[in-house]
């Protein structure tokens, strides 16, 4: 009788040892979740690379990838463009509701072989934007810095993840397909 006892006693028991004591994270997500979500400041000062004034309003409407580096982009910043091209492409019928982004937060003119590369398949919209004012959106990371980190904007222009520097490319993949199978109901290609 007390061997049928303990039979049944037994997985309640293990359950709120597992509970209690070794306590499940719950987390599922690669890149780091951004709580509570920052929207896009509507007076971020953003302009094309002639010059002409952006609204930020703008950038909403689909889930952008933004990579925020220096016009002179170096091979880190090069290696985070190609990252960027080569997991929107590899949504397959998603990618349609997914942007590409490259802040620059300085004076430097992008080669013209980099801007021609990130044009390749679907351009990436390409917007400069002051350092100070980019700032008070996009915090540094835990190493201190704003590059080497791409961040995940939602539609309606909140960034919510902030991928880790030099990311494994399958669990971030997972992360975006993650994120657009939960939006599916509401969220829709094109803005």
């Amino acid at each position: 009788m007390l061997l049928v006892l303990l039979t049944c006693a037994a997985p309640v028991v293990a359950s709120y040892f597992t509970y209690y004591v070794l306590r499940p994270s719950g987390r599922t997500n690669y890149s780091e979740l951004i709580q509570p979500m920052r929207p896009i400041p509507a007076d971020l000062p953003l302009a094309d690379l002639q010059g002409r004034p952006v609204p930020a309003g703008t950038l909403k409407g689909q889930w952008l990838l933004v990579v925020v580096a220096g016009g002179a982009c170096d091979p880190a910043c090069e290696k985070q463009l190609w990252l960027q091209r080569q997991l929107r492409e590899t949504l397959g019928a998603e990618k349609d509701r997914v942007d590409k982004v490259w802040l620059i937060d300085d004076a430097a003119v992008p080669r013209a072989e980099t801007l021609a590369a990130i044009s390749a398949g679907m351009p990436t919209t390409v917007l400069r934007v002051p350092r100070a004012a980019l700032a008070g959106w996009l915090t540094p990371g835990r190493d201190g810095a704003i590059e080497g980190h791409m961040a995940i904007v939602d539609p309606m222009g909140n960034w919510m993840m902030r991928v880790p520097a030099n990311p494994e490319p399958g669990k971030l993949k997972r992360d975006v397909d993650r994120l657009l199978r939960a939006s599916a109901s509401w969220d829709t290609p094109g803005r």
